[in-house]
């Protein structure tokens, strides 16, 4: 990784100079070489720029939170970049109500909603982006400076970001010192850009800012045309990566679960932006660990991998999909037990999932089944079924919540009020995960023997229709049968 070059003096225009690199080998630029680097450079502006493919959808939920919180100035940051070491940073992702209102991905990026009169003389706000330019070539920003454009790759114009996202733009540069100066109402959304947050610190509070997070967070349970097709888009790359791990497990065997996370990491990259979240790439008795995402233990014939991975589409959309596969291709009896007892939980779950019924009816069905094959096994005793889900017995192998909303975030809307999330009604357009399971902990002495260390789980994302569901994520088997045969046709 090459080092960036730094000047030691600012420029005669005034502006802050560049910062200098400790232990750069280059302890200036002099200004010959300074002026050879201003000039020669084709115009690259580009024109006829076509609007990004969501651009009614934004300019749509922009509408809904401008008539949500009239008069008022709304700020909604994109986010900065963060450190991961020294001079090296995370890659970035930004902050999904700024994505999810622009279309935009751009670090430093702000909306502004101003407060105004419509041309139809109805109150509203005008919106802005404001963003970074173009690197400077005058001041020698674009080859100097860490984030300049020949170190870091070209960015769009203003004028360019405005024929993309329909919203006009202007320099971000200058937002700090404008907020600070504003006068009237503000709220912001906070928790990704300091710079941005310390110019509002007198203008806001805690609680109208989470008012405005909380109706950003609402307004994405139910899905737009747009959002469904990026969601199917995103199980579709999820079963090619699922597809990709099957054909090398035994490479897998030949090294760690590692090798499961990289080959489904290719294709997330390959197919979108990134991998949704760490994927859990759990072999073994690692399965019984909810969010293993360390995977790098061994990979053994006769045991089961829980995989549970999702693909992120370039638009930031996720799938999230789980399937607990038998490594060398074939359940044994007992994995197969209790492999069936989870898919019946899940079929139950998933017939629950339709519009008009409660939030908490797919889950209530799927633990129903659990508790019952539990009891059968006698695992619970001579306690009924009724009494054990009084008393969340169950829950010593079922552990966690029977699904979430699915979105831009893998658990989206998680900032929406209860009576709008788990006690609500499920309408057309709600996306979910319906992902029951079950974990026999290694060390657990309450089970036999050859229960310890089994970890199950299936996991599909469920669009509610207009009469029922959809599976989008249907196109990978979960039966057993299905899921031994799937496998022996691509290890081939």
């Amino acid at each position: 990784m090459a080092e960036e070059l730094t000047p030691e003096t600012p420029e005669e225009s005034g502006e802050e100079p560049i910062k200098q690199r400790k232990n750069g080998l280059y302890p200036g630029v002099s200004d010959e070489l300074a002026e050879n680097m201003k000039s020669g450079w084709a115009d690259t502006e580009l024109h006829g720029l076509e609007p990004v493919p969501q651009a009614a959808h934004t300019a749509r939920r922009r509408a809904a939170l401008s008539a949500r919180f009239p008069g008022e100035r709304l700020v909604i940051p994109a986010g900065r970049l963060k450190t991961r070491s020294n001079d090296t940073e995370y890659p970035f992702r930004a902050s999904t109500e700024y994505a999810y209102l622009t279309g935009d991905q751009t670090q430093d990026g702000v909306l502004v909603l101003e407060p105004a009169t419509l041309p139809d003389g109805t109150g509203g706000h005008e919106a802005t982006v404001y963003l970074l330019p173009r690197s400077n070539r005058e001041n020698g920003e674009f080859w100097l400076d860490g984030q300049g454009e020949l170190w870091v790759g070209r960015r769009h114009s203003l004028a360019e970001a405005e024929q993309r996202l329909g919203i006009p733009a202007k320099d971000v540069r200058e937002l700090p010192e404008q907020l600070r100066e504003a006068t009237g109402p503000v709220r912001g959304v906070r928790g990704h850009d300091a710079t941005i947050e310390a110019a509002l610190t007198d203008k806001v509070t805690a609680e109208r800012d989470e008012e405005l997070r909380v109706f950003l967070s609402e307004a994405r349970l139910v899905k737009d045309e747009f959002e469904i097709a990026e969601l199917q888009k995103a199980c579709d790359s999820t079963a090619r990566g699922f597809e990709d791990v099957v054909r090398v497990l035994d490479r897998a065997e030949a090294t760690s679960e590692r090798y499961i996370e990289g080959t489904f990491f290719l294709r997330a990259r390959v197919d979108g932006n990134d991998v949704g979240y760490g994927s859990i790439c759990a072999a073994g008795p690692h399965a019984t660990t909810l969010h293993w995402v360390r995977n790098d233990g061994d990979v053994r014939s006769g045991d089961l991998l829980l995989l549970d991975a999702g693909v992120e589409t370039n638009e930031l959309y996720t799938a999230d999909v789980t399937r607990t596969l038998p490594i060398n291709g074939r359940f044994s009896e007992l994995q197969r037990k209790i492999y069936d007892a989870v898919y019946e939980a899940q079929e139950a779950g998933i017939a629950a999932v339709k519009p008009g019924a409660a939030y908490r009816d797919f889950h209530d069905a799927a633990q129903r089944v659990l508790a019952t094959r539990l009891v059968e096994w006698g695992l619970l005793g001579d306690l009924d079924v009724e009494k054990v889900l009084e008393l969340g017995l169950q829950r010593r192998w079922t552990l966690h919540g029977t699904g979430h909303m699915l979105g831009m975030d893998v658990h989206d809307c998680a900032a929406a009020r209860t009576e709008a999330y788990v006690e609500a009604i499920l309408e057309p357009g709600v996306c979910l995960t319906v992902e029951p399971g079950l974990y026999f902990q290694a060390d657990d002495l309450s089970v036999p023997a050859e229960y310890r260390g089994i970890g199950i789980r299936i996991e599909d994302d469920i669009l509610v229709t207009e009469d029922g569901n959809r599976n989008l994520s249907a196109s990978l088997p979960r039966q057993a049968d299905e899921v031994e045969a799937w496998m022996a046709q691509l290890k081939g």
